[in-house]
């Protein structure tokens, strides 16, 4: 038996796909298809609010300088604005690393949820919903692989 993929509530193998704990062998599942769902708006505006955090103290820093100038123009206080606008750069580096990387990850989990269905036993029947495009792509491929090979073992009709 072989293993197409494995977490805590699918497990895709040659034999069969089981959710959930609800099993359905291979060789009983004549289709597979995806749905998507709306997208999440929610998810978009996470993601608009991490841009503006990444670039709001670059924003705050060019209104430092301007309003240094605009005030009282001596060089000191726009080299002492500029001194301080890079200690803060410098001091959100590790924050900004860690926005990346959580932006990022929206892109791989996805704005919408996606389904999976099968037509098993001649009724359709839907396996998962997932809002994780990553983890729906790695099932949905396993899913095709393990339909694939159950096809070419068949013999002739």
């Amino acid at each position: 038996m072989v293993t197409y993929y494995d977490d805590r509530s699918v497990q895709v193998t040659s034999a069969a796909v089981t959710v959930d704990g609800d099993s359905y062998p291979i060789a009983e599942i004549t289709e597979v298809w995806h749905h998507r769902g709306r997208r999440s708006w929610r998810v978009l505006a996470g993601r608009g609010a991490l841009a503006a955090a990444m670039i709001g103290p670059l924003v705050a820093a060019i209104l430092g300088i301007a309003l240094a100038v605009w005030l009282d123009g001596s060089t000191t206080v726009t080299v002492a604005i500029i001194g301080t606008s890079i200690l803060i750069g410098l001091a959100a580096g590790p924050l900004a690393d860690q926005l990346f990387e959580y932006f990022d990850r929206s892109y791989a989990r996805g704005s919408r949820p996606r389904e999976v269905w099968i037509r098993w036993r001649g009724h359709p029947v839907r396996l998962l919903r997932t809002p994780d495009a990553l983890r729906f792509g790695q099932i949905y491929r396993a899913l095709q692989r393990a339909i694939e090979a159950e096809v070419k073992g068949r013999a002739p009709y």
